[in-house]
């Protein structure tokens, strides 16, 4: 194995690290108007991610920054190629931070409502694009002799990657409706199980078929272990949420999310983009890598950092652990002052 597959295995875990706590983030905003009954819940459901959801965006900055330094011209044709999907996913995650900090500013009904309506579409929609971004790449691209993409924002919308978008939010969704049941407490997190529930059988049924496409389309035996663990997991995780088990639910439906992006990324290498207007234009871990002295330096640098960045989020994770409801937050104002209320007993 060389340095160049390394590191294309070490971005798909930085993808799947992403979308793990990314998930239940976006999850969390679409909550907020299909399980909050009133501005309370919406302000306990804000506050279970308040302290941690800058944080899980770090993993999206290290992503695409190891991409672009590991393999830049597959970051080069996948930015130029989506730039209006990300664009659009960068001005969410810009709406969704102001969000958080501006919603408890002012009292007025107005001024708060309008926050939560924009948490709740920026949450849903990048959701959704991330799924028709990375569907795209597994399926392929209209990629020509040059490296570049020739196609549409049309060819981008196709009925495999629609259905990847669909697969993204019901998981994400799923996801949030799962640790929000971990993270509250009374009603609201009685409600959440009994969400989750449905939406994981309705999202089992989707990624399901979703996977079975993939890996029929791409014929990889390896990806077929991917694609049964995956639907394993997340029926796994309904049973535990049935039970009241929101500890191995979540873990579960974390475990399905990191089984769908491992799934589209085995059938992916060893490119990293294929063409669909010619196999020999495909961009692949070795054509589109960095020189391999850059990919060294880089190993020496994610081998100290890593360790450092993991223990930090995870000692984050360990003081913000104890549920919450609304008998906890009489008085706050909404993600700032999420600490007081996360360490509430």
């Amino acid at each position: 194995m060389q340095l160049h597959d390394i590191w294309f295995i070490l971005i798909a875990v930085l993808w799947a690290g992403y979308f793990f706590l990314e998930g239940f983030d976006f999850g969390i905003g679409v909550l907020t108007k299909l399980l909050a009954r009133d501005r309370a819940e919406r302000r306990v459901l804000i506050n279970t991610i308040g302290p941690v959801w800058d944080g899980n965006e770090v993993w999206l900055i290290t992503a695409a920054g190891a991409t672009f330094a590991a393999f830049p011209d597959w970051y080069a044709t996948l930015f130029s190629g989506f730039y209006l999907p990300l664009l659009l996913i960068l001005v969410c995650l810009i709406v969704r931070g102001v969000a958080f900090e501006y919603r408890a500013k002012r009292p007025e009904e107005r001024w708060q409502r309008n926050w939560e309506h924009a948490i709740f579409w920026s949450s849903l929609l990048p959701a959704v694009v991330w799924g028709i971004f990375f569907a795209n790449i597994a399926h392929g691209l209209r990629i020509d002799a040059h490296g570049d993409y020739v196609g549409g924002l049309g060819d981008l919308l196709n009925q495999y990657a629609l259905l990847g978008g669909v697969v993204t939010l019901l998981l994400f969704t799923f996801h949030g409706a799962v640790f929000a049941a971990l993270k509250t407490v009374g009603d609201i997190r009685v409600r959440a199980r009994r969400l989750a529930i449905g939406l994981g059988a309705a999202t089992a049924v989707a990624a399901g078929g979703f996977l079975a496409w993939t890996q029929v389309d791409s014929g990889d035996a390896e990806s077929l272990f991917a694609v049964v663990g995956t639907v394993v997991a997340l029926v796994l995780a309904v049973v535990a949420a049935g039970r009241g088990r929101e500890g191995w639910s979540f873990a579960l439906s974390g475990l399905a999310v990191v089984g769908v992006v491992t799934t589209l990324f085995l059938t992916l290498f060893p490119d990293v983009l294929p063409s669909t207007l010619d196999p020999r234009w495909s961009l692949t871990v070795s054509n589109a890598a960095s020189t391999p002295y850059t990919l060294t330096i880089m190993t020496w640098c994610a081998g100290c950092a890593t360790p450092l960045v993991l223990l930090y989020q995870g000692w984050t994770y360990w003081v913000f652990r104890k549920r919450i409801g609304t008998q906890h937050i009489a008085g706050a104002g909404g993600a700032g002052t999420a600490v007081p209320a996360a360490r509430a007993h």
